[in-house]
């Protein structure tokens, strides 16, 4: 479930960065619909956020914002309301190490969902990994760091320009494992009590179905009867646990998968239209430019190109 969880995010727009801090500081990450978290490479601070003590944290420390919650950064214990907005002009050059130094990584939704499963788990984490049994995250960090580096280093030449594409696939599949990697250390570190659990088991299995078949040709009948439910009774629980009708959910989670088939494959609109059960490319195409603005053709083209004015969707 974690993987699906994670895989669902890569519909939007993946960002890391490295910042440097130095002195008195503090940032404050509001709004962002999506997931994503902070390393502390160098120096000491504090996690702040609304409803919670603030947390001290140390070099190697990770912060999982799991769906988006509101929280900030800061030199020193303070309340979340003084601190300013977070703004991501590029890092000054400097001749050596900052006070505190992290990398902050996050796949922001411009549409699509945040999977229930991380909607259901605590707003934010604090991971201190434990390399002797999850080694992969000390690989993973560094790999995300010089990663980083070249692209803020020449963010606006041609190389990198042309580099591009096979770039954010690169920091697509590393932001993948360091959420997939967090998540496991806590979860196991938690045990039982740690595992996220929908409030309903027969949900769980629902949302679990559409997750891998988004190709079948579903109905709210069909459906309840995988879970042994009546229509009405069913529907009324879907709508109560996740938030949204049976078949608003699927129609986002088909067209989601679309819309990552779009940025990171080949394949046809009419494989697509397929693979994520639409019997025909007019009809999901249709759909498509309900849900996300613009048709997947030119969807696809502004992914590619994502420095380039998108063209009119009218």
């Amino acid at each position: 479930m974690i993987s699906q969880a994670v895989s669902g995010l890569r519909v939007g727009r993946e960002t890391v960065r490295r910042f440097r801090q130095s002195g008195p500081w503090g940032m404050r990450y509001a709004g962002l619909t999506g997931s994503g978290f902070h390393v502390v490479l160098r120096g000491s601070g504090w996690l702040v956020s609304p409803d919670a003590p603030p947390v001290a944290l140390h070099p190697g420390d990770v912060v999982l914002i799991t769906s988006g919650a509101d929280h900030g950064l800061s030199h020193a214990p303070c309340r979340l309301d003084g601190l300013p907005q977070v703004t991501l002009s590029p890092d000054q050059p400097a001749a050596g190490p900052a006070d505190f130094e992290f990398l902050c990584g996050a796949y922001r939704l411009d549409h699509g969902q945040v999977h229930p499963y991380l909607t259901v788990m605590p707003d934010l984490l604090v991971v201190t990994p434990d390399h002797d049994r999850f080694p992969a995250l000390r690989s993973v960090v560094g790999l995300l760091d010089d990663d980083t580096a070249q692209a803020q280093a020449h963010a606006q030449s041609q190389a990198q320009a042309q580099a591009q594409q096979g770039t954010r696939v690169t920091r697509s599949a590393l932001l993948d494992l360091m959420l997939v990697h967090v998540l496991r250390q806590w979860m196991e570190d938690e045990g039982s009590q740690g595992r996220p659990v929908l409030s309903d088991p027969a949900i769980t299995s629902a949302l679990r179905t559409i997750h891998n078949e988004p190709q079948t040709q579903w109905t709210v009948a069909r459906l309840s009867e995988t879970v042994s439910m009546s229509r009405v009774a069913f529907t009324r629980r879907f709508s109560s646990v996740v938030g949204k009708p049976p078949m608003t959910y699927l129609r986002h989670w088909r067209l989601s998968c679309a819309a990552r088939l779009l940025r990171e494959t080949d394949a046809s609109l009419a494989s697509i239209a397929r693979q994520v059960g639409y019997s025909t490319e007019f009809a999901f195409a249709g759909a498509f430019r309900r849900e996300y603005g613009v048709p997947p053709g030119r969807f696809r083209q502004a992914e590619a190109h994502p420095h380039e004015p998108a063209p009119a969707s009218g």
